[in-house]
């Protein structure tokens, strides 16, 4: 990774994008988002004041989501249950390179 996108995702990480940002990042429709919000398939977003905060963590299971529903036809729940998995996954290929850096 080079430092400019360190830096980027850094900046990123301490950032929060609203609906419509969200929506026009992943190529997708403001009420997509919604409906799956709804179904309870973003456990960890949050309103202030009524207006979605998300976060990059967000985007990426929002881009990960849109990319199964498309490319596989998969339903919402099941596209859910695989961006948890490769959550799951990026989490521990994360401590396991900071065990080997020890």
């Amino acid at each position: 990774m080079r430092n400019d996108e360190i830096l980027i995702a850094s900046l990123l990480e301490d950032s929060w994008m609203t609906l419509e940002q969200l929506a026009a990042a992943c190529a997708v429709e403001p009420d997509w988002l919604l409906r799956h919000i709804d179904e309870g398939l973003f456990p960890e977003v949050s309103s202030v004041s009524g207006v979605w905060r998300f976060s990059t963590a967000n985007l990426q299971r929002a881009r990960r989501m849109r990319e199964l529903e498309r490319n596989f036809d998969a339903v919402p729940e099941l596209a859910a249950l695989v961006a948890d998995l490769l959550e799951e996954i990026d989490t521990l290929r994360a401590h396991a390179r900071s065990r080997r850096a020890c």
